[in-house]
């Protein structure tokens, strides 16, 4: 397993936790405060960053009284130093991309929630690496675009990487602890589940009628427009296997995906002796940020318990790949390697955002990750430069591809 847990550095007595908070008004960030507020005594909040979200720090930075906060957008940024000169006179306002490495590689903070959603997270994320902090990742997209590059630099500074994502954390939860391949631990595969979004059974002239407002209204997690787009299209879950591979030191063929509508099994692990470990519980982000915050300890996260009586059965089944193409395409990007998952996922961005914005279909975000996949060149990832000029060479394909094929029609 290629999860480094060697440098723990969770405190149970003495000074609190110091706490950097990437991605502090998304869902996941708002579940992590949440989390925090329950254990003062534990953790302290240092730092706080968002987007562009004025209000929502704002009011947060009030509640906790972090030492920093960072907008990465320069002018809200701007309208945040002003609104909080005299309301929070000791706040250290930073914006933009050195901002969010600054707060990330503090000395003062022990551990950094890389909550910031898509591709705009791997810097800050690769910062907090860089300075051997504990990182709980809730930024996928750092292993999707630069796996190898990544958990190299993990164990070149000595980091700790720990899933938030609430499947790889349950497949955390289910190895054995220690480093070592696979094979070497007797695992024969790991089973991520999905919940197969609102649109499961949906027929495909059905799936080319959906709306975004569809989309976004996941069946059973509380997430944020663009992962709901993508939980809907699956493209999720492509997405996950490909950070499962990277984080549990697994080949593709080990990571399998399969649909449990109801979402109480996270995730599972299959031993070669044919025996299953499973991690159950509500589908509440609290459970995983609260384990990856105490690890290896365990400390109250809020969620309510599960209650096995209201259950009236557990279901699973097969995806229909011929429905959601987009895993057969993470699949097929990750196998090919180099910066192929890169494209995939800039395109996947770009087509989601278009989407969202009504310009196209919902059927037609899978064709445009295909046309980029086949159109940019793919080459090494072995340096955040080719990394880097891959997604801005996708998402100016996919772009043009879409003004081409649907704004001027």
């Amino acid at each position: 397993m290629a999860v480094e847990t060697g440098n723990v550095r969770v405190a149970t007595t003495g000074s609190p936790q110091g706490i950097a908070v990437l991605g502090a008004t998304g869902s996941i960030g708002v579940s992590t405060l949440d989390v925090l507020a329950n254990h003062p005594d534990r953790f302290r909040v240092i730092a706080l960053a968002a987007h562009h979200s004025v209000d929502r720090l704002l009011a947060q930075c009030l509640q906790f009284r972090p030492r920093y906060a960072v907008l990465a957008a320069p002018e809200a940024a701007a309208v945040f130093a002003a609104r909080t000169r005299e309301l929070l006179p000791e706040l250290t306002v930073l914006t933009g991309e050195e901002g969010l490495a600054t707060v990330a590689s503090l000395p003062e903070v022990d551990q950094v929630m890389a909550a910031i959603v898509g591709a705009a997270g791997l810097r800050s994320t690769l910062a907090a690496v860089r300075a051997g902090k504990r990182v709980l990742l809730a930024n996928k997209e750092s292993l999707v675009m630069a796996g190898r590059l990544f958990m190299e630099e993990v164990r070149t500074h000595g980091a700790e990487i720990l899933p938030v994502d609430s499947e790889h954390n349950a497949v955390f939860q289910c190895l054995p602890s220690g480093a070592g391949h696979l094979t070497e631990k007797g695992i024969r595969r790991i089973l991520l589940t999905a919940s197969g979004g609102p649109f499961r059974t949906w027929s495909m002239e059905a799936l080319a009628e959906v709306t975004p407002e569809q989309a976004i209204a996941h069946p059973n997690w509380v997430m944020g427009r663009k992962i709901s787009v993508d939980s809907a299209t699956m493209m999720n879950k492509g997405l996950e296997v490909i950070e499962a591979c990277w984080l549990f030191d697994a080949p593709p063929e080990r990571v399998e995906v399969l649909i449990h509508p109801q979402s109480v099994v996270h995730s599972m692990v299959e031993y070669e002796d044919r025996s299953v470990l499973a991690q159950l519980g509500n589908p509440d982000m609290r459970t995983p940020i609260a384990h990856a915050l105490a690890w290896p300890e365990r400390i109250e996260s809020g969620v309510a318990s599960l209650d096995f009586w209201s259950m009236k059965a557990l279901h699973f089944e097969p995806v229909d790949r011929s429905r959601f193409p987009c895993l057969d395409l993470a699949y097929q990007a990750l196998r090919r390697g180099g910066t192929a998952p890169a494209v995939m996922n800039a395109a996947n961005e770009i087509a989601v955002q278009a989407f969202l914005e009504r310009q196209i279909r919902f059927t037609d975000i899978v064709r445009t990750v295909e046309t980029t996949l086949t159109t940019v060149p793919i080459q090494s990832a072995d340096n955040l430069s080719n990394i880097f000029e891959a997604d801005t060479a996708a998402r100016d394909c996919a772009t043009d591809w879409i003004q081409h094929n649907f704004l001027q029609q």
